[in-house]
């Protein structure tokens, strides 16, 4: 796992050493990602830099040094991740000459490239990776993001240069960098708690979206770069549909296992220690209970609990650990350990990221890089199984609406629209902006979007900010699934889960030089849980449950079935509480007008409401809270 960073100045004046001076500073930023090794690479003839922060996971040896250059010298490569099948691509290459100087995956991969090409060698690699290739032959630098989104990946062109790195600071470290507020990215943030693929906080920023290869001539400099997808979800359902798996209900649940346990066998590989986090949950445990079938020492496992009872999973973890014997270490954090990680949050996040379950996720990660540097997580589960507890409230909300005619639904909508003001009657009137916004979707698609927002009216509350499309919002360029759970959770798989899920993991992870690996993404999985009926993934209103069926081979049942928790801390008390200061500060009227990024009305009107204890409104100001935190950050 490292940082990868560059760029490409079209103006090519300066000389090596200023290009060398330039990228090690971008790739400095993130040296929390790659505390072991630092390396540059740069061409002035055509203005390109590759920068690399390394951390050292397989070859320790200076064999596996980034950036590292392909046998002939043709391709260059910058790399962040893990290909988890090296070993299988570096036999096929030996067997057609190809000479090896070290055992590292990187090395495997850019002589992948050089017999393959860029676009058969990420088909064929099957693991989490964000890269950069130059290739010199064709003056062409290439970006590429793995299948799922798991490694993040940001670009874009500020001024005369093109800039690329796994986080925003090592752009910001460029002079070239501007940074201007994307408002509209803000409205998106504003709904979603986090910014959605491609884009980013800044303008002229972006993402690349999982499964994209990005290709930059140099001598098309002036040109938007092109974009091609080499996998995507979205194909992925499709085939499943076309192709369903064929066999017994049984013989589904041992396939599942089999890709399951090579999967986790394939992810314990390291010439470093390796652990797992456990919540007690069912995919985390899923993923324990395997690796510890795969092993012949204990697992390292860790946890971390809550003295309030209502955030408490940490007795279950122990639990799940005593049963499978796993060398098992949990802190019990305190509210003030909890708490002093939010001004800490700008700099590891990066850009507004508001899912309040990052601070637990940052001390799990903490507490786990104690002991080892390879952590494996259960995140996946809940997308490809339909886990959510909304997945079930979406269906029952649905079913009471959807006899209705569409054209009824949409005038009793626009009727309450035309005769309620956003403000009116108080708790009656919001009552009844709530069924108005339950009667106008037009599919099920349509009012999952609309009920799993935060801010309904984002343009309301930032100043000249407009929602920009994205995929969440336009149920129609969905797979044709006419199953509303399936809809649900592929919508999720495409935005939730790598623009929250993963974002929220990968940073807290690495903010600490720790590795977390998600067998439960590996491609060949997603695949086959979208060649099963959703009537296996949901049975009796019992979710995950051909997982519930491997796991009961491992945990006895009683150890896992239980009423989900969650991974969170309680802001809507803290708010009023002792964080109610830090919140008045950030959104009072006066700062909130000279800043002139969100109209104050709305803000103060929740902030009110809160603290009155008249509604919980936690989640909308969470997200303003974090922008203004993130805000004040980067004015230092």
């Amino acid at each position: 796992m490292c940082g990868i960073v560059g760029f490409i100045a079209s103006q090519r004046q300066s000389s090596n050493e200023e290009l060398t001076a330039t990228v090690r500073k971008m790739a400095d930023s993130l040296q929390h990602r790659g505390p072991d090794d630092r390396g540059e690479w740069v061409d002035a003839r055509c203005g390109v830099a590759l920068g690399h922060r390394r951390l050292s996971i397989i070859d320790l040896s200076p064999h596996g040094h980034q950036p590292m250059t392909s046998a002939s010298g043709r391709y260059q490569i910058v790399y962040n991740g893990e290909i988890y099948n090296h070993g299988e691509l570096r036999r096929d290459l030996a067997s057609r000459g190809h000479d090896f100087r070290g055992h590292s995956d990187t090395e495997v991969l850019v002589e992948a490239i050089e017999c393959w090409g860029i676009e058969d060698t990420v088909r064929r690699a099957n693991g989490m990776f964000a890269l950069g290739v130059w290739d010199s032959q064709q003056r062409a630098l290439h970006l590429v993001r793995d299948r799922i989104g798991i490694k993040p990946l940001y670009y874009g062109v500020q001024g005369d240069v093109f800039l690329f790195g796994s986080e925003l600071k090592a752009l910001r470290s460029h002079s070239a960098f501007a940074g201007k507020i994307d408002r509209n990215a803000l409205a998106l943030f504003l709904q979603h708690s986090y910014i959605p693929a491609p884009y980013s906080i800044y303008e002229g920023i972006h993402k690349l979206p999982a499964g994209t290869i990005l290709t930059l001539s140099v001598d098309d400099f002036g040109r938007e770069p092109a974009l091609r997808t080499y996998w995507s979800m979205n194909e992925a359902v499709e085939r499943g549909t076309r192709v369903p798996f064929q066999g017994s209900e049984q013989d589904a649940i041992d396939e599942l296992e089999r890709v399951l346990r090579d999967s986790i066998r394939l992810r314990m590989e390291a010439d470093v220690p390796v652990g797992a986090f456990l919540s007690g949950g069912i995919d985390s445990s899923l993923v324990v209970s395997l690796m510890q079938a795969e092993s012949s020492r204990a697992v390292k496992t860790y946890s971390i609990g809550f003295h309030e009872e209502a955030y408490n999973e940490a007795h279950h973890a122990r639990a799940v650990a005593e049963h499978l014997g796993t060398e098992h270490t949990e802190w019990y954090i305190t509210s003030d350990e909890a708490r002093d990680v939010i001004p800490r949050l700008p700099a590891i996040y990066d850009e507004p990221f508001a899912d309040s379950s990052q601070i637990p996720t940052f001390l799990l990660s903490q507490l786990t890089r104690q002991h080892v540097t390879v952590s494996l997580s259960g995140d996946g589960g809940d997308e490809l199984f339909g886990g959510y507890e909304r997945y079930a409230f979406a269906l029952r909300i649905w079913n009471q609406f959807a006899w209705i005619p569409k054209l009824v639904r949409r005038v009793g909508s626009r009727a309450i629209d035309a005769l309620i003001p956003d403000r009116a009657f108080g708790v009656y009137g919001r009552k009844a902006r709530t069924l108005a916004r339950l009667l106008a979707p037009r599919s099920g698609g349509e009012m999952y979007a609309n009920l799993h927002t935060h801010w309904k009216q984002p343009e309301a509350v930032v100043i000249a900010g407009r929602l920009p499309s994205t995929v969440f919002y336009e149920p129609h360029t969905w797979p044709n699934r006419k199953n509303l759970l399936e809809s649900m959770m592929y919508v999720d798989s495409v935005t939730y889960l790598p623009d929250d899920i993963l974002v929220k993991v990968d940073r807290a992870s690495m903010a600490v030089g720790l590795e977390a690996r998600v067998p439960l993404l590996d491609y060949r999985f997603v695949e086959l849980a979208w060649r099963l009926p959703s009537t296996l993934k949901v049975r009796n209103g019992q979710t995950k449950w051909p997982l519930r069926q491997i796991l009961d081979r491992h945990v006895p049942r009683e150890l896992i079935d239980r009423p989900k928790v969650g991974f969170g801390v309680p802001i809507d008390e803290w708010l009023r509480g002792p964080l109610r200061d830090w919140a008045e500060d950030l959104l009072s009227e006066e700062r909130l007008r000279t800043e002139g990024v969100f109209a104050p009305a709305p803000v103060r009107e929740k902030w009110s409401e809160h603290l009155s204890g008249a509604q919980d409104w936690h989640y909308y100001l969470w997200d303003v809270l974090v922008f203004q935190s993130w805000l004040e950050a980067q004015s230092y």
